[in-house]
C-alpha cells in the first residue's frame, strides 16, 4: 500500500510567499512544502524560521527548500514571484517584468514532468495567469489565478462594517479584473439571505445613505491603502492563497472568487477574470454562473475588456 503525502512548493520566498508558507504550516493544510528562490539563502532562512513554529503547532508540516527539478511529484505550485508595483503605478504597469519571470519558472517546472495545479499570484494576476495556462500546456483547470478573492474579502470586510455584522455572514463577490476596474454585483449581494439592497431600504437609520460605487472604490483601493502605509500587502493575499489550496487539497467543492479561463461563460471567451469557480481536487471544477442585471454586465464586460486587451500583448510559448 503506498500513502500518498501532499506536496505544495511556493516559488518566491519575499513577503507574500514566505507568509504563505506561513499560513499552510499554522493550519497543517498539507504534508511538505517546497521553498524555492533565485536567492537559495533567503529560501533556507524561511524554511529554517518556519521549522521554528512546528513545536507549537497541531501538525508537523514538514520545510525545506527545493529546486525546479523537484517539482515532477508536486500537487500544487503557488507562484508569487513578480514585479511589484511602484508608487503611481497600477498592477498592469507591471506585466512585461512579470511575465519574463514567470517564464523562467514555467518553463523548467513543466521540464520536471509536473502535471499538478498551478496558482498564480504574481501581478497583473488575471493576466499572467492566461500565460501560464498558456506556457504550460496544462488543461485550464489546473491553472488558476488568486483574481478576486483578496477583494471579495475587503468587500465583504466593508459591508460588514456598515451593517454590524460578522464578515462571514455578507455573501457578495468582487468580479472581474483583480485591479480597478473590477465591479460588484450589487443586486446578488446578501446578507444572511436579506438582500443588500433589501437592507439598505429597511435600515436607514442604521445605514444612512449608502454609495455602491463609493464601496466599490474603496474596495479597489484597499491595496493601496496598506500599501501606502507599509510598503507592500501580504497577511491578506497569503491566507486567501492558502484558502484556495486548502479547497482543492481537500476537495471541498468550495465556491471562491478566482481567475479562471471563460469559454463562454457571461458571453465572454479566451481570457482569464475573477468570477465565482467552484474549486475541489480537480482544481477549478465548474464556474458558478450568477444572474446580473443588463447594467452590472456591462460592468463585467468592461472589465474583461482590459484584461484582453493586455492578454492580447502577451506572446504565446515559443
Amino acid at each position: 500500500m503506498k500513502i500518498k503525502t501532499s506536496k505544495v512548493a511556493v516559488v518566491g520566498c519575499g513577503l507574500v510567499g514566505s507568509s504563505t508558507a506561513f499560513s499552510l504550516v499554522t493550519q497543517g493544510v498539507c504534508d511538505e512544502i517546497l521553498m524555492i528562490d533565485i536567492n537559495e539563502e533567503r529560501a533556507l532562512g524561511e524554511v529554517l524560521d518556519l521549522r521554528d513554529t512546528i513545536k507549537y503547532l497541531d501538525r508537523n508540516v514538514k520545510v525545506r527548500t527545493a529546486s525546479y527539478a523537484d517539482c515532477s511529484d508536486v500537487d500544487i505550485i503557488v507562484i508569487t514571484a513578480g514585479a511589484p508595483p511602484q508608487k503611481g503605478q497600477t498592477r498592469l504597469d507591471t506585466l512585461e517584468v512579470s511575465a519574463k519571470i514567470v517564464k523562467t519558472i514555467v518553463d523548467p517546472v513543466m521540464a520536471s514532468g509536473f502535471d499538478g495545479i498551478f496558482i498564480v499570484v504574481s501581478n497583473p494576476v488575471d493576466i499572467i495567469a492566461h500565460y501560464v495556462y498558456k506556457l504550460s500546456g496544462l488543461p485550464k483547470n489546473q491553472v488558476i489565478g488568486t483574481g478576486s478573492s483578496l477583494d471579495t474579502s475587503r468587500l465583504q470586510n466593508f459591508i460588514a462594517e456598515l451593517v454590524n455584522v460578522d464578515p462571514r455572514s455578507v455573501y457578495a463577490y468582487s468580479m472581474g479584473e483583480h485591479g480597478d476596474s473590477q465591479m460588484v454585483p450589487w443586486s446578488t449581494v446578501t446578507v444572511a439571505g436579506k438582500s443588500f439592497n433589501d437592507i439598505i431600504q429597511d435600515n436607514k437609520d442604521l445605514v444612512g445613505e449608502v454609495d455602491l460605487d463609493e464601496i466599490v472604490k474603496k474596495t479597489t483601493r484597499e491595496g493601496w491603502e496598506i500599501y501606502n502605509r507599509k510598503g507592500t500587502t501580504y497577511y491578506g493575499i497569503a491566507t486567501a492563497c492558502a484558502g484556495i489550496i486548502k479547497a482543492i487539497l481537500y476537495d471541498e467543492n468550495r465556491i471562491i472568487p478566482v481567475s479562471t479561463l471563460l469559454e463562454g461563460e457571461y458571453g465572454e471567451t479566451d481570457v482569464f477574470a475573477g468570477v465565482p469557480t467552484i474549486l475541489n481536487r480537480t482544481g477549478a471544477a465548474d464556474i458558478l454562473e450568477i444572474h446580473m442585471t443588463d447594467e452590472e454586465l456591462d460592468k463585467f464586460h468592461q472589465s474583461v475588456e482590459i484584461l484582453r486587451e493586455y492578454t492580447e500583448k502577451m506572446h504565446t510559448p515559443d
